[in-house]
């Protein structure tokens, strides 16, 4: 069941924050050629499991996008909020597909449960 609500959270993170950039009034190409760029992280695996985790964790944590949005309502950037925004939107994609924040012992071993081949309904 946990997992469940945390699936479910990461839903609602998805449609909050894409709802909150349609309301924005920025171009949907930004959206579309940043959206995924927080999974270029995955690269840091081929420095081994550890420091993979680590980038890919601190690219998918909303640590970052709440930092950002903080930082772009302090200095009325609506580009620094587009960016948190879609940022968050991507985190909650990965929530809701099971994606969780990375242990070092590898890639498939996730906050959310393994996820891969021989995983255990994650």
């Amino acid at each position: 069941m946990p997992r469940l609500i945390l699936r479910l959270e990461g839903l609602a993170l998805f449609v909050l924050a894409t709802a909150a950039f349609a309301h924005m009034g920025i171009s949907w190409w930004l959206y579309a050629v940043l959206f995924f760029t927080p999974d270029l992280s995955f690269a840091a695996y081929t420095a081994g499991p550890r420091t993979g985790a680590v980038f890919y964790n601190a690219l998918h944590t909303t640590l970052g996008p709440a930092i950002l949005a903080g930082s772009g309502w302090l200095s009325d950037s609506s580009l620094c909020l587009g960016v948190a925004v879609i940022w968050a939107a991507h985190i909650g994609f990965d929530r809701m597909l099971g994606y969780g924040l990375k242990y070092s012992s590898g890639f498939n071993d996730t906050h959310l449960g393994r996820i891969g081949p021989k995983s255990a309904g994650a």
